[in-house]
C-alpha cells in the first residue's frame, strides 16, 4: 500500500495549530504568574499536543498498533516531564537563564521571549515530532524494529524518571547542601535524565522507521540528542556546575552522557 502523502500533508497544519495553542496559553500563564520560564513545563505538552492532533487526524490511515504507541509513547513520557517539572518550579522566581536571555531584549521583553523562547521551542517541538508526523499514516506492520523501539522507550522513560527522583531526593536531604549529585544513576552518567530523554525520542524513531518512509524522520531524534548535549541542556547546565566545589573531580570521573563504569582516580 502506497503512503497516503495527501492526508500526511493535511495533518500537518493540525499539529502545527496544536503547538501554536500549547504556546499561547503557556504566553497567557507566563505573563500571570511573572515570569517565562514556565515554558519549560510546556516543552513536554507540546509533543503531547502533536501526538493528539496526529491521532485524531489519522483516523482510518496507517497500522493501529502504530499509530496508538505514536499517541500513547509522547502522552506518558509529555505529562511525566510536565508534571515533574511544574511540581519543582511552581511558587519560585524567574529562571536565571531567562533572566540572562531577557536582558539582552531591546524593546518590549514580553514579545522578545515570544519571539526567541516560544516560537523557537515550538518550532523545534513540531521537527522533532517527524516520527509522529510520519509514523500515524504508515500501513506496515511494527516488526521487530517496532518493537525494539518500544523497548529504547521503556529504557528512557525509566532513566529520565529514576534520575529525577534521585536527584529531588537528594536535594531534600539538607545533609546535601553544597554536594555535587554523584550517587545512583548519577555515578554512571551525569545526565540521566537527558539520557533517557535521548532514548525516548530514539525509541519513537524506530517504532517509525519500521515502515516506509518512516526511517527519513532520523534528522529528528539527531536533533533532539543534539540539544539535549551540545544545545540548552548539558552545555549549560555544566557551564552553571563549573564552580561548585567538587564538580571538576565528580566531571572527570563521570561519563557526560553514556552511562558508564566510573573512571578510577
Amino acid at each position: 500500500m502506497s503512503y497516503p502523502t495527501s492526508a500526511f500533508a493535511a495533518g500537518l497544519p493540525w499539529a502545527g495549530g496544536a503547538v501554536l495553542l500549547v504556546l499561547a496559553v503557556t504566553f497567557v500563564v507566563a505573563r500571570i504568574a511573572g515570569k517565562h520560564s514556565v515554558i519549560d513545563t510546556a516543552w513536554g505538552l507540546l509533543f503531547v499536543a502533536v501526538a493528539v492532533a496526529t491521532f485524531v487526524h489519522s483516523d482510518g490511515y496507517g497500522c493501529t498498533p502504530r499509530r496508538w504507541l505514536l499517541l500513547v509513547l509522547p502522552l506518558l513520557w509529555g505529562l511525566r516531564l510536565a508534571w515533574h517539572i511544574g511540581r519543582r518550579t511552581v511558587g519560585k522566581p524567574e529562571d536565571p537563564r531567562y533572566e540572562k536571555l531577557l536582558a539582552k531584549a531591546k524593546g518590549n521583553p514580553d514579545l522578545y521571549a515570544l519571539r526567541n523562547v516560544y516560537l523557537l521551542q515550538g518550532v523545534l517541538a513540531f521537527l522533532i515530532a517527524a516520527p509522529i508526523h510520519v509514523g500515524a499514516y504508515e500501513a506496515g506492520p511494527l516488526g521487530v524494529v517496532g518493537w525494539l523501539g518500544v523497548a529504547v522507550w521503556l529504557l528512557g522513560v525509566a532513566f529520565e524518571a529514576i534520575g529525577d527522583a534521585q536527584l529531588q531526593r537528594f536535594r531534600d536531604d539538607p545533609a546535601n547542601k553544597g554536594r555535587i549529585m554523584d550517587v545512583g544513576l548519577w555515578r554512571y552518567t551525569r545526565h540521566p535524565n537527558y539520557f533517557g530523554d535521548a532514548c525516548v525520542w530514539w525509541g519513537i524513531f524506530l517504532v517509525t522507521a519500521s515502515d516506509w518512509p518512516g526511517v527519513l524522520t532520523i534528522p529528528a531524534p539527531i536533533l533532539m540528542t543534539l540539544l539535549l548535549t551540545k544545545g540548552s541542556g548539558a552545555r549549560i547546565l555544566e557551564a552553571h556546575m563549573a564552580g561548585r566545589p567538587g564538580w571538576a573531580e565528580y566531571a572527570a570521573r563521570t561519563s557526560g552522557f553514556f552511562p558508564l563504569p566510573p573512571k578510577r582516580p
